[in-house]
């Protein structure tokens, strides 16, 4: 990336695992699972700890969450007294506003156009969170979203690092939402049997079978360093590289050799001025289906050659499921977490290697990760062949 030094000031999450970004970090160290009937609901999350009645009505529940995930992000980074309108909003989802598709189809269905409610449009729309985050603070700089499947939170992340380096904003609140938990995804999903048939979320396992769909947003604040330091804001991590490619393969499948992920990686890498010897830990996609697990890792060992076997890479999956758009948006909070406690989590529930997934997935338990500088990739991979991945670093 340019001279200009990206930092990430303030992180927000609402996940399966409770609300805030402890609440993340501190669950999938310990161990704990958000699975609920084979899914992976916000179930700790009330719209009235976060929003008016008024407010909730006028928000899809994919943007309820976006909400709740950027008042933590914002507060934490002190963003009060700053100047607005150098301040931007970018904030992807996969699906966006599905619920009020559906209830609205109903509705036309069964009692006729007259009864589709008026706001429909506005709640549905994929653009819908980062429009009511800038209003919810006055945020004025560039403002919109990015739909790229399960890419889009790290594509948002990294759509906003170089908008700053460009001199477009000050600060970009950024991140990714997903409330898909509806009658016709979790059928959609099924059909195209993506989902696990026994709930279970195993990413890199043998037994694996399948994703665990979840539902969650996660927002992080990024500046540039010189005016985060000119502000005294808190430093949580460097944003220091970024690559996006594509499969151009398959909608739904990755290319098996996992080429163009690999790409990503090294392209993120070498943006950051990094290689594969620098890299101490990979916050991996890990989606715990067969295609999946296989692709990336055969990407990772591409793309880290002599340097794979001793990385731990780890899946934020096994605790959370699949937050579809919104999972590289969580993810990357969970991995500047990791950074900041200088700690690898463990990929829950993994126990049995299959032949060629040979890497080191970080059974059991969290591993520290030791002195000095560290480096992380956080890979997120897409429907359509979208491959985005993040280089996060050590203060």
């Amino acid at each position: 990336m340019s001279a200009t030094q990206v930092v990430i000031t303030g992180v927000g999450a609402v996940t399966p695992l409770g609300n805030g970004a402890g609440a993340l970090h501190e669950g999938w160290l310990s161990g704990r699972t958000g699975f609920v009937d084979g899914q992976a609901p916000c179930t700790a999350y009330d719209p009235a700890d976060f929003l008016s009645r008024k407010e909730a009505r006028r928000a899809d529940r994919f943007t309820q969450l976006a909400l709740a995930a950027a008042a933590e992000a914002i507060e934490a980074a002190g963003l009060d007294d700053l100047q607005r309108g150098r301040i931007g909003c970018i904030i992807g989802t996969g699906i966006g506003g599905l619920s009020t598709i559906e209830g609205a189809h109903d509705l036309l269905r069964d009692k006729g156009a007259e009864r589709v409610p008026p706001l429909s449009v506005p709640l549905m729309m994929s653009n819908a969170a980062p429009a009511a985050v800038a209003m919810a603070h006055d945020l004025r700089g560039p403002v919109f979203g990015v739909v790229s499947a399960c890419a889009a939170g790290a594509h948002s992340l990294g759509v906003a690092a170089r908008a700053i380096q460009a001199g477009e904003a000050d600060v970009i609140v950024a991140g990714g939402a997903e409330a898909a938990l509806t009658p016709l995804s979790l059928a959609a999903f099924d059909a195209l049997e993506a989902r696990s048939p026994t709930g279970t979320s195993r990413p890199f396992d043998a037994r694996r079978d399948g994703f665990v769909m979840g539902e969650g947003a996660g927002v992080l604040v990024l500046e540039s360093r010189e005016h985060a330091e000119r502000r005294g804001a808190p430093i949580l991590a460097v944003f220091s590289g970024y690559a996006a490619t594509s499969d151009a393969h398959h909608l739904t499948a990755p290319r098996e050799d996992g080429g163009q992920a690999a790409e990503a990686m090294r392209l993120a890498l070498a943006s950051a001025g990094r290689t594969a010897a620098d890299v101490s830990y990979v916050n991996a996609h890990g989606t715990s289906t067969p295609l999946n697990d296989a692709a990336e890792t055969a990407a990772i060992t591409t793309a880290l050659g002599d340097f794979a076997a001793r990385v731990p890479v780890s899946s934020a999956k096994s605790v959370i499921g699949h937050l579809l758009g919104a999972a590289g948006a969580v993810e990357a909070v969970a991995t500047v977490l990791a950074l900041r406690d200088r700690v690898a989590p463990p990929t829950v529930g993994w126990g049995q290697r299959e032949p060629g997934l040979d890497l080191d997935y970080v059974p059991d338990s969290p591993r520290p990760l030791g002195d000095g500088q560290l480096v992380a990739l956080s890979n997120s991979f897409g429907f359509g062949g979208h491959n985005a991945v993040l280089c996060l670093e050590t203060v």
